[in-house]
């Protein structure tokens, strides 16, 4: 049985779609449009009661939701893939802390800089309080940036880190800053989007 992704495009669904290519997993891609709301739809509420992509149905019926949760859940599926180190060691815990970074420190700012409204009145509080989030987005993609000692993030090559870096470099950060302040990472989503398994993944999302 294949594998069910439901999301949006351009979303965090695209670091779930990116990883089943990569592994070359099969799989079903439901779209679930934001703009129309239909997160927030009895049928997708049915498998996440969050309301919130992506969620990834498992060939055995299971339904997992967080794009982290994704990932890890799709690395052990493939331990072979490359997605993380072979082993448990020094490799694996860095990959771990930079995923869980990404996941706990710049997840929830880009929510605030999408949607300000749900933390604060419309009008000039409300485009304050984004303000503030897009900038602790793009601390947190500086020190990304700073770590990054090669063309991945890990020393032993591609990784979920890449995957996930390369997304969140593509949001709310715009793109004029994103070139002048990470070309590390600027470069790291330019090799990711070239990756055979990953490219029509990456134009689908985020276009040429």
């Amino acid at each position: 049985m294949a594998y069910r992704l439901y999301g949006d495009l351009g979303s965090g669904a695209f670091s779930a779609e990116a990883a089943l290519s990569e592994v070359g997993a099969p799989y079903e891609f439901e779209l679930i449009s934001l703009e129309r709301g239909e997160q927030k739809a009895p049928h997708f509420l049915s498998l996440n009661p969050s309301g919130k992509i992506p969620a990834l149905r498992l060939p055995e019926g299971e339904i997992v939701t967080e794009s982290l949760a994704i990932l890890l859940t799709l690395a052990d599926h493939f331990p072979q893939s490359g997605l993380l180190p072979p082993k448990p060691g020094p490799q694996r815990a860095t990959a771990y802390r930079w995923l869980a970074f990404m996941a706990s420190e710049i997840y929830p700012f880009v929510e605030i800089v999408d949607y300000p409204e749900r933390f604060a009145p419309r009008g000039a509080a409300a485009d304050a309080l984004r303000e503030a989030a897009r900038g602790r987005v793009r601390e947190r993609l500086l020190l990304i940036e700073q770590v990054m000692a090669g063309p991945y993030m890990l020393a032993g090559g591609f990784s979920l880190l890449d995957i996930y870096a390369a997304m969140f470099s593509r949001w709310s950060i715009g793109a004029d800053w994103r070139r002048t302040n990470l070309p590390r990472l600027t470069a790291l989503a330019a090799t990711v989007s070239k990756r055979p398994a990953l490219a029509s993944v990456w134009e689908r999302h985020f276009g040429p």
